[in-house]
């Protein structure tokens, strides 16, 4: 039986590029995949999964209307053997209810990369329903820039360094942007929690 594993994080903590590593071993292993990212990340990489190591794959775009269960049943062939989503945490409820639609019905296995929390600590719509309903929960982790702790949040930075606690919930940008933390760091620095 096929299942949905999410494997979460904070930025930087390797998400593109275990996914494109788990691509990587399908293709040489004679198994043919599907990648999709989200319109939100794909028009700032030109349509390519991409790591900030270097490594990069084309990528099917998913805007918020995308049905991922119609387009994997009308161009699956009985060689695909896997699906990978990065940024999951961009896809709306109904984007991730298709993806266990294909896993339970089509028998496709759905990894799915992506942030559980947005800058002021609350899940992303995609996220959420990810924790909620994959069979696999699978947690990346990475270091505090301000300690030793285990990070799990995000604070977002204006373009002096200063913390933004007020936003848009989606602003895609790297370390120029956004700085990964602990908890402890989060509450210091934004007083939202």
């Amino acid at each position: 039986m096929a299942k949905i594993h999410f494997f979460y994080s904070t930025m930087n903590a390797g998400k593109s590029t275990a996914l494109l590593q788990s691509n990587h071993n399908y293709l040489e292993n004679g198994m043919e995949t599907m990648l999709f990212i989200p319109k939100a990340d794909a028009e700032m990489n030109n349509g390519y999964i991409e790591s900030r190591i270097g490594l990069k794959a084309k990528a099917i775009i998913a805007n918020s209307e995308f049905d991922f269960y119609k387009h994997v049943k009308e161009n699956q062939t009985k060689n695909l053997h896997c699906i990978l989503i990065d940024e999951v945490q961009f896809l709306n409820k109904d984007q991730v209810i298709q993806i266990g639609k294909i896993t339970d019905t089509l028998n496709i296995p759905a990894m799915c990369y992506g942030i559980r929390t947005d800058f002021k600590g609350e899940l992303f719509e995609g996220s959420k329903y990810l924790l909620a309903l994959a069979d696999n929960l699978v947690e990346l982790k990475t270091v505090c820039s301000m300690c030793s702790r285990k990070a799990i949040m995000v604070v977002r930075l204006n373009e002096d360094g200063k913390v933004l606690v007020e936003g848009q919930k989606i602003q895609i940008g790297g370390n120029e942007t956004y700085q990964v933390v602990c908890r402890k760091h989060f509450r210091t620095l934004t007083n939202l929690i």
